[in-house]
């Protein structure tokens, strides 16, 4: 009998577990939410992703690929599934999570403006075929996610009015000597210099506040400066979508899923990777994708040979966090009446009163809404230190009628 691996997620970290998991003769269901293989990096076609990867839904092979389809929750060797022909279980002798890493916002004054967007927002929405051409658009967060996509807006015709970012230049230089030794990196580091030759570029600034009639007209920064635009595009890092490994049991530390050399968390026939186990970008993702599906499958000797690329760049992951991390005056941006729960219309107000993530959603219905917290809840880990341990089923929203189907 075939051995049943099941991948969540089909960015880059799912799409190389795939691949090396199609070595053997397993069985493999690559699961995604997106109606496109790819995830938000190779999201744009199917010419973003490498050929072989691409070749892997064109052979005769023995992958299932299941898009526009979500993880409502999952119990031992179960996946309960919502589906386009409706709700589904899953049964798997083996399960890679890699399903990435969403944005982090802080909430500012004006945070809520229409054009005021996440910056891997911005960049889907371009992909997706959004004339940018012309618009003004700034740039403002932390992390080298903010030059790569103000390169690939530039080249395709957006006039980048600022790159603004959080960390001193003596943090930015640091992290520049780190990778010195890591001649990729240095590549691409050097091609986004080049690409944004002579556009401003802010170290040691943040936004404290949009401005605009009906949008987004304008922007001020810590410095009392105002640059006019016509998108605010902001990101001040990334979460790991961590909620289908904590509803599993899954160990997890500094908001990340631990795992070991295998890739292997916690639980028994349960791998994790890419973005779960720490933010790291395509190679960490790829990297640690091709070892869970070769050690999935019993290529251990496959596996192996990865080691030394898997070190360096769990190294770089981890020269990422601490050159990006966020400055404490970011926890002062919001004022009173600033609306921290946009799905609730809750404030910062309403929320400095309570004493919990669990105690804020009972009293002011905050992380209630359609997005079920993936917003705000990042915001308020970050504000409060709130902690959010308990994940339930449906971890995606879902219509009653499937609720009623999945429970016959």
């Amino acid at each position: 009998m075939s051995l049943n691996v099941v991948i969540v997620g089909a960015g880059p970290a799912g799409l190389a577990a795939a691949w090396s998991a199609s070595q053997s003769n397993a069985n493999i269901t690559l699961i995604d939410q997106a109606a496109q293989a790819g995830g938000q990096i190779w999201r744009g076609g199917q010419g973003y992703a490498p050929k072989r990867y691409r070749h892997l839904f064109g052979q005769q092979t023995t992958l299932h690929y299941r898009k526009q389809t979500h993880v409502l929750g999952a119990s031992e060797q179960q996946l309960y599934l919502a589906t386009p022909q409706g709700p589904q279980q899953l049964r798997y002798d083996r399960l890679i999570l890699a399903n990435g890493a969403r944005e982090l916002f802080l909430p500012f004054p004006g945070w809520t403006l229409p054009k005021v967007v996440g910056v891997g927002g911005l960049q889907a929405l371009v992909k997706g075929s959004l004339p940018i051409a012309g618009k003004r658009v700034v740039i403002a967060g932390s992390g080298p996610l903010l030059i790569a996509v103000a390169s690939q807006l530039k080249q395709r015709g957006a006039i980048i009015k600022a790159v603004v970012e959080q960390v001193p230049i003596a943090q930015l230089l640091r992290f520049g000597r780190s990778l010195v030794g890591n001649p990729t990196k240095m590549l691409q580091a050097a091609q986004f210099a080049q690409a944004l030759a002579n556009t401003p570029f802010y170290v040691n600034t943040w936004i404290t506040a949009a401005e605009g009639e009906g949008e987004v007209q304008q922007v001020q920064l810590n410095n009392g400066q105002r640059i006019e635009c016509d998108y605010l595009a902001c990101s001040w890092g990334l979460i790991a979508n961590t909620e289908l490994a904590q509803q599993l049991g899954c160990r997890l530390e500094q908001n990340f899923v631990v795992v070991d050399r295998s890739q292997h968390t916690s639980r028994d026939q349960v791998y994790a990777v890419g973005e779960l186990t720490g933010i790291g970008g395509e190679d960490k993702a790829v990297i640690e994708g091709q070892i869970a599906g070769f050690v999935a499958t019993g290529n251990y000797q496959a596996a192996s040979q990865l080691a030394q690329q898997q070190a360096q760049a769990r190294q770089f992951s981890q020269q990422l966090a601490a050159s990006f991390a966020l400055r404490p005056e970011l926890r002062q941006l919001a004022q009173a009446n600033t609306i921290v729960c946009r799905c609730e219309d809750v404030t910062l107000a309403q929320l400095q009163s309570q004493p919990s993530w669990r105690s804020a959603k009972l009293q002011t219905r905050c992380g209630m809404g359609i997005c079920q917290g993936r917003v705000c809840g990042g915001a308020t880990q970050y504000l409060f230190g709130w902690s959010q341990d308990s994940v339930r089923f449906p971890i995606h929203s879902v219509s009653v009628a499937d609720l009623v189907m999945e429970s016959v």
